[in-house]
C-alpha cells in the first residue's frame, strides 16, 4: 500500500516544499511512509529549488509505483475540499490511469473540510493577523480562488459563516468573496464597496500554500495593493499546524480500519 499526500500542484517551489513538510509530519505521527505528490504542474519546478529532488506529479508517481508492483493507493487530500469539480477531475484522471495501467485500488482519506477544521484554522489565522497589526477588531474578507462550481461557492460561504460564529465580536464583519470565477462577489469589487473602501481590514485567503495566487506577490496581494482599502493579509490555511494535525488524525483513523496484514 502506497500513501500519498496530494495537492493541486504549483509552479512555485514554496508550495511543494510545504506539501513535503506536511507529508513528513503525517509520516512522523502515523509511523508510515507518506509521499508528497502534486496532481499537476510541480514536476516543472527546477529540482535545484527543491533540495535537488524532483517533485512527483500524479501520473508519473502512479506509473512508477505501479511498475514496482504497487496495486493499492491511498490519497490524503491536501485541498480545502476535495469535493466538487476538483474532486471529480482528480478521480477522472485516476480512472484514466487505471485504464492505461490495469486495475489498482484507490482510497481517499477524509480531508480538512470534511473534518470541520477549516473554519477553526481561518479563525486562528485572523486572530494572528489582528494581533500582528495591533488591531482590536476589523472587517474581514474571506477569499477563495473561485471557479465554476456552485459547490465551492457554497463551501466558501459556509466557512465564512462558521468563522463569524467562532470570532463573534472579535471582528466587525466578515464578507465571503472569490478572487475570480462565476460566483460573486469578487474580491476586487468587495474592496471597492462603500463599506470597506478606505478602511483598514484583514483579508483571509482560503488557500493552503503560497503560490501564484496566494503568494506574497501573487494575485490576491496584487488585487489588495491596487484597491482603495488598506488590506492586511492573514497567513495561509495549510501552513497552520492544525492542518497537518487534522490530516494525521484522519490518516491514522483510516489505517486503523485496515486488516493488520494490509496496514503493516
Amino acid at each position: 500500500m502506497i500513501i500519498a499526500l496530494i495537492d493541486n500542484g504549483s509552479l512555485e517551489a514554496a508550495a511543494h516544499r510545504n506539501l513535503r513538510a506536511v507529508a513528513t509530519t503525517l509520516a512522523e505521527r502515523t509511523g508510515t511512509a507518506v509521499h508528497a505528490v502534486s496532481w499537476k504542474h510541480s514536476d516543472r519546478i527546477p529540482p535545484s529549488e527543491l533540495d535537488g529532488t524532483p517533485a512527483w506529479t500524479l501520473g508519473n508517481f502512479v506509473r512508477a509505483m505501479h511498475a514496482l508492483g504497487q496495486r493499492e493507493f491511498v490519497f490524503v487530500p491536501f485541498f480545502i475540499s476535495a469535493q466538487g469539480a476538483i474532486g471529480s477531475a482528480l478521480r477522472e484522471d485516476l480512472e484514466k490511469l487505471r485504464r492505461e495501467l490495469g486495475a489498482f485500488a484507490i482510497s481517499f482519506v477524509s480531508g480538512l473540510a470534511e473534518r470541520g477544521a477549516v473554519a477553526a484554522i481561518v479563525a486562528a489565522r485572523i486572530r494572528e493577523a489582528l494581533a500582528t497589526q495591533g488591531l482590536t477588531t476589523s472587517p474581514i474578507v474571506l477569499v477563495d480562488h473561485g471557479g465554476p462550481s456552485p459547490t465551492s461557492a457554497a463551501l466558501r460561504d459556509r466557512i465564512a459563516a462558521e468563522v463569524h460564529g467562532l470570532l463573534g465580536r472579535e471582528i466587525d464583519s466578515i464578507t465571503a468573496a472569490s478572487m475570480e470565477g462565476d460566483h460573486p462577489p469578487l474580491l476586487a469589487d468587495v474592496l471597492r464597496a462603500p463599506g470597506l473602501a478606505d478602511h483598514r481590514l484583514i483579508v483571509a485567503p482560503l488557500f493552503l500554500s503560497p503560490g501564484r495566487h496566494a503568494g506574497p506577490e501573487g494575485d490576491i496581494a496584487r488585487i489588495c495593493a491596487t484597491s482603495p482599502a488598506r488590506c492586511h493579509l492573514a497567513p495561509l490555511v495549510g501552513t497552520h499546524p492544525l492542518a497537518a494535525t487534522t490530516l494525521a488524525v484522519a490518516l491514522a483513523e483510516f489505517l486503523s480500519t485496515l486488516p493488520a496484514e494490509i496496514s503493516a
